[in-house]
Order: C-alpha cells, then structure tokens, then sequence
C-alpha cells in the first residue's frame, strides 16, 4: 500500500500578506488611542490626587530596558527604541506639554538628533548657545527640559553650579537610557528639570564641588565611596569638580573623604540622580553601571 501524499500547506499570496499587515497596523493604531484612553485617566487621577508632575525617569529608563530585552526578530532593535521613545515622550507631552531646550551651539547636528530620537517631533525643540542659558530657560519654565552633552563640551567652564541651590534645576535623568554599541543616538547627554524629590530616579547621583586646589589623592578618596570625577573646570573658588557616585554616600561623606585626602573646607553639594546606566552588549546581555 502506498503511502499518502503529504499536503504542503498553501503558499501565502501577496494580498494575503497585505490584508494580514493591514490588520496588523488597525491593531496598533487602535491600542495606540486606547493607550492615550488610559492617559487621560491618569490625568485625572493625578490632578485628584495632587501629583502633578508628568515625569517619571527612572520608570522610563525601566520601560526601556525592558523593551531592548525582550526585543528579538527582523525589526532592528533601533526603530523599536526610536518608537518606544517617542510614544513616551509624546503621551508626557499630552499629560503636560513641554519643549525640551538644547545646548545647540553652532547647530549641533549630533545633539539635534538625539534629542529628536528620544524626545520625537511633537514636543518642541529650543536651541540656545551655552549650558547656562539652557539651565536658565529651565529654572524660567514650569516644566521645561534641559539636555547637556555629558561628557565634553565643557566651553561654558563649571555650567553644573549652576545646579546648586534647593530652587535650582536638578540633573533626572541620563540618555541614552540603553548603552549599546553603535546606537543611532548615543551621544551621553544628562537631562535636567525641576522635579519634586518623589519624582527623581535614583541610582547614582551627581554631587558639585568646589575646592581651592587640586591634589591627586583625590580620585582615590571618591572610590573609596564608589565616586568617579566626570569633569572639572575653573570656578571663582578655585576649581569645581563633577562627581557621580553608585550607592548610598551623602555629601557629607565626601566632604569627610575630601578632608582625609587633605582638602579642606571644600564644598559639596547634590545636584540631582540619575538611573543606573544600562549597558547591552552584541549578545543581548546588560550590565549596570554607575
């Protein structure tokens, strides 16, 4: 007795595959507006509440890990965060409109495009010359951003005093939320806002110091409190340092740190937090870093 042939399953026709894609993109746009449904809940629950802030970074840097993790198949790991990024940051925007100000001195191409990728097109983008306007248009604002090249980019000297002070705006968060080679817009860049303290994220914070004088057994004493120095320039004290630190240090550890390395009467003051930097290699792996 000869055996039955096997029946190949029907091969998919274009209009198939078009009629499938088509209810793909009626499916997302419809979660899209049931997702902005829940937001203006949200909206209503805050205002009852009393919560009137609309920014969360360290759930979004937790929304954003979460995502590059799990993520796997054709589309490229950059559209899905590009995506991601700009449903975020536009459903904020709805919550509490905002414009995120820039250090766009000389029209910086690079901070330009990292700002568009995490932030998207809706929210408006303010360039101005210098960190110190920046910070200033913030401090003016009622719920502004500020974005500022992380490393580099020092020309406006010791521009993190101007953090200083309980009414000043504070460092929330650091971009990218995911570090990962080769990413479209990687840039290191530090976000800063007036956030109430149950908005910030927390992790590692940023400390300004002030000192008179440089010595070399400095860097050894911030390790001790797991601190590393991200940046240093002149100041009318003498020398201001930016300092961030993983773990639970306060200021005053650092000053004490500081004196036992033979600086004295040096001045030291938190200038916002920052999630854990989230670090994914080639293979799909993260790491946390301060």
């Amino acid at each position: 007795m000869q055996n039955a042939p096997l029946l190949m399953p029907a091969a998919d026709t274009l209009a198939e595959l078009r009629d499938e894609i088509d209810r793909i993109d009626r499916d997302m746009h419809r979660l899209l507006m049931e997702r902005g449904e829940i937001i203006d809940r949200l909206i209503a629950v805050k205002r009852a509440q009393g919560v009137g802030c609309a920014f969360r970074p360290d759930r979004e840097a937790q929304m954003m890990r979460a995502l590059v993790e799990r993520h796997q198949g054709l589309l490229p790991l950059d559209a899905v965060e590009g995506v991601w990024r700009v449903i975020v940051s536009t459903f904020t925007y709805v919550q509490a409109n905002y414009s995120v100000h820039a250090d766009d001195s000389g029209g910086d191409a690079q901070m330009r495009d990292s700002a568009r990728f995490h932030f998207g097109f809706t929210v408006p983008y303010v360039a101005h010359h210098g960190a110190g306007a920046v910070i200033d248009a913030v401090a003016a604002s009622t719920g502004d951003l500020g974005i500022l090249r992380a490393t580099g980019g020092l020309s406006d000297g010791a521009w993190w005093m101007r953090l200083v002070g309980e009414g000043a705006p504070k460092i929330i968060a650091r971009l990218p939320f995911v570090e990962r080679p080769n990413h479209p817009a990687g840039l290191p860049m530090f976000v800063v806002a007036r956030l109430p303290a149950d908005a910030m994220a927390h992790g590692v914070t940023l400390y300004a110091v002030g000192l008179a004088r440089w010595t070399h057994a400095l860097p050894a004493a911030f390790q001790t409190l797991k601190g590393e120095i991200l940046a240093s320039a002149p100041h009318p004290e003498g020398l201001a340092l930016l300092v961030a630190a993983a773990g639970d240090a306060d200021a005053q550890s650092f000053a004490k740190a500081m004196a036992e390395a033979g600086v004295e009467g040096a001045r030291v003051d938190v200038i916002g937090s920052h999630a854990m930097r989230f670090q994914l290699n080639d293979a799909r792996s993260g790491v946390f870093a301060p």
